[in-house]
């Protein structure tokens, strides 16, 4: 992850909105989210690094285990699953993201790949539900300074090993945003 010194960046498809230290939002405290569009009718993404311990196949009917964490990717539509992808327009109808990362795509085609091996866990992530803001939501959140917002890259995105994957994205942006990184959750601790 390169650093962003300097940089105030734009909610744009394809970005990362990381939430303020002091978000007391229970959806989106210390949440980084993949924003999968923005456009002047709205915007949605997935949180990334809210995950739940339960296996996909627990709630996917036909579904071979797969050693994927599945995440709360956010309030809205919570009996859905969505999923981000590194194997592209194999999948017909998926949706390029950003640099290698694909949204969605032909499910019944995603099951009989993961059930036939050929889906490795690190190329497909699964999240229960999505975020998403209305028209100017999101516009009048930034004002309120609710987000942060940070380029991505394919590692922070697919990778659910990072054990704080919110501190290390602000830590990535450069000096000025590694601080924030350290307040506490909780002032009072301080």
């Amino acid at each position: 992850m390169e650093s962003q010194d300097n940089k105030i960046l734009a909610p744009a498809k394809g970005r990362l909105l990381i939430s303020e230290p002091f978000l007391n939002d229970p959806h989106f405290k210390r949440t980084v989210i993949l924003l999968c569009d923005h456009n002047e009718h709205g915007s949605f993404g997935f949180v990334l690094n809210n995950y739940v311990n339960i296996n996909l196949s627990e709630v996917v009917a036909d579904l071979d285990p797969i050693k994927s964490k599945v995440s709360v990717g956010g309030p809205v539509q919570k009996d859905s699953i969505f999923y981000l992808h590194t194997i592209g327009e194999s999948i017909p109808g998926s949706v390029h993201v950003c640099d290698g990362i694909y949204m969605g795509g032909d499910f019944e085609v995603i099951k009989e790949r993961i059930n036939q091996g050929l889906i490795e866990a690190n190329s497909i992530r699964f999240f229960i539900g999505y975020s998403g803001w209305g028209k100017d939501q999101l516009a009048w959140e930034m004002k309120e300074k609710s987000w942060i917002v940070s380029e991505s890259s394919p590692e922070q995105i697919m990778d659910t090993k990072y054990l704080n994957l919110w501190s290390q994205s602000l830590r990535s942006m450069g000096k000025d945003y590694a601080m924030l990184a350290n307040f506490p959750s909780d002032p009072n601790y301080n």
